[in-house]
């Protein structure tokens, strides 16, 4: 099997009681559009918050800046079918809404990106990420 780490950066922005989620495309492997935190994949060379920066303008046509990093999160996946084992390393920063209008990304990971309630998250289908993340948060919180 072929062995492949991801270093990605996510942002957690709430305004107003509502935190920012995006919907993954139902054609990623092992994923039926669940919501998950704005962001996604390092390049080469970029500082772990740039990538949250620019990952969020691109999914949801929001300008955000980092306020703090909340925690790091690692997750793995073995995919049979494609004979890949995927370890993520997901950077988690808590990020204030600057502006912008938003939009959905197109012909990317994610097609839809809304405000939710933050006491409707249970509702939603979601992927692990945004419950870590929500966690790492009020830890934060706690200090």
């Amino acid at each position: 099997m072929t062995e492949i780490i991801r270093v990605a950066s996510y942002a957690v922005i709430i305004n107003d009681g509502h935190i920012l989620l995006c919907r993954l495309v139902k054609t990623l492997p092992s994923h039926n559009g669940e919501w998950t935190l704005p962001g996604g994949g390092m390049d080469f060379g970029e500082h772990p918050e740039q990538t949250m920066v620019r990952e969020t303008m691109e999914e949801t046509g929001l300008n955000v800046a980092p306020i703090k990093i909340l925690g790091i999160d690692t997750l793995r996946e073995d995919n049979l079918e494609t004979m890949k084992k995927w370890h993520s390393i997901r950077m988690v920063y808590e990020a204030e809404y600057l502006g912008g209008d938003l939009k959905y990304e197109l012909n990317g990971s994610t097609d839809k990106c809304e405000w939710h309630l933050l006491s409707s998250i249970r509702d939603l289908p979601t992927v692990s990420l945004v419950e870590a993340a929500l966690a790492m948060r009020v830890s934060a919180q706690t200090y």
